[in-house]
């Protein structure tokens, strides 16, 4: 297997190849959130990339999840904290979902030969489905506004370890590496490595700092949402 990880979105077009399998990472807190609503029973995410098409799926009926800079927009079923997305609200419904970044990075990346959704949530189960997989597999972090951040950086890490723990894995950049190492700093105590970070500052300035330790658990769900490209839409498997 190889592996590489892209930092950014904005770097996407210099790591991508044809026929990759591309796992989108968004710790805080796009990718968490999805995969706690699809283990609390959503049936389908719709990822959108603006806030006018969100309005128009709320317009018919659709649940919507909004967020743009850490705060739930004011027309939203829901923000993007994964505690929102109960099974009482979500069970057998289809949720559009737009964020500030991870989202984003789902339209990047949409092309690809397939695209899963990958958080600290469901980091085991991700790692055996890429093992059966294609042979090339990027991490893209979906950062913040395009700029690198710590929380999906040391995501990218964790997976490396933990695929290294499965199976031979070719590193293909040096962001790998470097990955990988921030992680090796990290990993005793993940949250207070972060605690510096310019995403947990802002999630402390909007009063959702709780879902931060939330973020860095381990295997919470069972489930690795799929990016489905004929209907547009993730479903989990």
């Amino acid at each position: 297997m190889t592996l590489d990880i892209c930092p950014s979105p904005a770097l996407y077009s210099f790591y991508r190849k044809d026929n990759d399998t591309v796992v989108v990472v968004d710790i805080f807190r796009a990718t968490t959130t999805m995969c706690a609503a699809f283990n609390n029973g959503a049936t389908a995410i719709i990822p959108v990339s603006d806030i006018k098409l969100a309005k128009k799926y709320k317009s018919e009926g659709f649940l919507v999840g909004a967020e743009r800079n850490a705060r739930k927009m004011d027309f939203a079923d829901f923000g993007n904290s994964p505690f929102e997305y109960t099974r009482e609200k979500v069970l057998g419904r289809e949720i559009a979902f737009t964020t500030t970044n991870g989202t984003q990075a789902i339209e990047a990346a949409k092309g690809c030969e397939q695209l899963f959704i990958g958080a600290f949530s469901n980091i085991d189960v991700l790692a055996d489905k890429c093992l059966s997989a294609r042979e090339r597999i990027v991490v893209l972090c979906a950062g913040w506004n395009n700029k690198v951040n710590i929380e999906d950086t040391l995501f990218g890490g964790a997976f490396a370890e933990k695929l290294l723990q499965k199976t031979e894995v070719i590193f293909e950049s040096d962001t790998v590496q470097m990955a990988m190492h921030l992680w090796r700093l990290a990993k005793e105590n993940p949250i207070e490595f972060v605690k510096l970070s310019d995403h947990y500052k802002r999630l402390v300035d909007n009063g959702v700092k709780s879902d931060a330790p939330f973020c860095f658990m381990q295997n919470t769900v069972s489930v690795v949402p799929v990016y489905d490209k004929i209907a547009g839409k993730l479903t989990a498997e």
